[in-house]
């Protein structure tokens, strides 16, 4: 059993390796680059755990346990870069190469005292292997805790965490996908972290309790296919015609607390009022989002006379204090300049001292990064707390200019 569901994941953790190396080759970012070190440790430690390469690997060195510590190595590995990958996505850059740095420093030195603790078994009379039957023995309780407690329930609650809640506010459908897979794909590592230490508690107690490995199999198995699904899930997942129609929809659907407010002071730019019926947009939804699209972009530059550069300090203070990632807080700010605006446009004031159009955020990546960008304006344009606080604070200035 373990032969065949370990097989399973270095197949599929190769071939995940092969595909994410192209793509860091064409279009190298620091958060793929930490995914395809990550998957390649994954993929050589599930290869080395399988049981006969991992028996050859113990004989041809002569040393016991020589695999499952270049396995466990892999592990922390594989949980490290995972955490990396986040950091980059979750914060700004000199902030995430910092908190990587501190990831490598931790995660290279416990591998350094598991590599202490495994050279000491080498000196006993009596050769004992790093699993739980032998947790009784003081220095493999030490290793399996080290590698328990951080190569798997420390990254594993932080990576879950992130994931979930990063997924919440991601613009791209399918990362946002990906990171969830993700999640739940380190919840079930958790449970396997959970699964060990258990078992090594009944055994220090004195029970010899059975099926550690198997269980330990199937939850490796489920929680290494899912991560990797998770992973690897944002190159692949836009290829797949078959869901963009209602990828289309969604982000449409999503645009509209933006558009509609846009096209409510500028009825102008409404190109054709038909589409707003759900069911004549979906017949041709391609062309319904990039009129959507293209009224949100026009309604930006309309109000831009009406779009004053005091807003920015303003915005940015308060998104500081919500804690918000550089994307979120540039989403936040641009969507607090348009709500100032439409108020200043509905009261007939023309700002004193206008945003400069060539301030607006262009995303580089083509027509899906503007989707995926102004359905993250729009979202913190109807619910963040920064829009709010900044129109509440600039209520008193625009109230004044009217009565001017």
């Amino acid at each position: 059993m373990d032969t065949v569901l370990y097989s399973v994941c270095a197949i599929a953790g190769w071939i995940a390796v092969g595909y994410l190396v192209r793509l860091q080759r064409r279009h190298p970012s620091p958060a793929r680059r930490a995914i395809c070190v990550g998957l390649g440790a994954f993929a050589a430690g599930i290869t080395a755990a399988i049981p006969p390469i991992a028996t050859a690997i113990d004989q041809a060195s002569g040393l016991p346990n020589l695999a499952k510590v270049i396995s466990h190595g892999c592990a922390l590995t594989i949980s490290a870069n995972a955490e990396i990958m986040l950091l980059h996505l979750a914060l700004p850059a000199t902030k995430a190469a910092t908190r990587a740095r501190v990831w490598v420093w931790v995660t290279g030195l416990a591998f350094l005292v598991m590599a202490g603790l495994f050279a000491y078994t080498l000196g006993y009379d009596d050769p004992v292997l790093l699993t739980v039957e032998y947790a009784t023995d003081p220095v493999v309780t030490a290793y399996l805790l080290i590698f328990l407690m951080l190569g798997f329930f420390a990254y594993c609650v932080d990576i879950t965490r992130l994931c979930w809640g990063f997924a919440k506010i991601c613009g791209r459908p399918w990362l946002r996908r990906g990171l969830r897979i993700t999640a739940v794909g380190a919840a079930f590592a958790l449970l396997y972290s959970v699964n060990k230490i258990a078992y090594l508690v009944a055994y220090w107690a004195g029970h010899q309790p059975t099926g550690e490995r198997q269980i330990a199999a199937v939850l490796v198995t489920i929680g290494a296919l899912l991560i990797t699904i998770g992973l690897t899930m944002p190159a692949w997942g836009p290829t797949l015609r078959i869901t963009r129609r209602w990828e289309d929809f969604h982000s449409y659907r999503r645009l509209e607390p933006l558009w509609r407010d846009l096209i409510a002071a500028l009825p102008e730019l409404e190109l054709d009022p038909a589409l707003r019926r759900p069911r004549t947009a979906v017949r041709d939804i391609d062309y319904a989002l990039t009129r959507r699209v293209a009224e949100i972009r026009d309604g930006r530059l309309a109000l831009r006379p009406y779009s004053d550069v005091s807003v920015t300090a303003l915005a940015e203070q308060f998104a500081e204090q919500a804690g918000l990632t550089t994307r979120e807080r540039q989403a936040a700010v641009e969507a607090a300049h348009l709500a100032c605006a439409l108020r200043r446009h509905g009261a007939g004031l023309v700002a004193t001292s206008p945003h400069p159009a060539d301030e607006l955020h262009r995303p580089d990546d083509g027509y899906a990064g503007e989707v995926a960008w102004l359905t993250l304006v729009t979202d913190a344009y109807a619910r963040s707390p920064v829009v709010a606080q900044t129109l509440a604070a600039t209520g008193k200035l625009t109230t004044g200019d009217a009565h001017r």
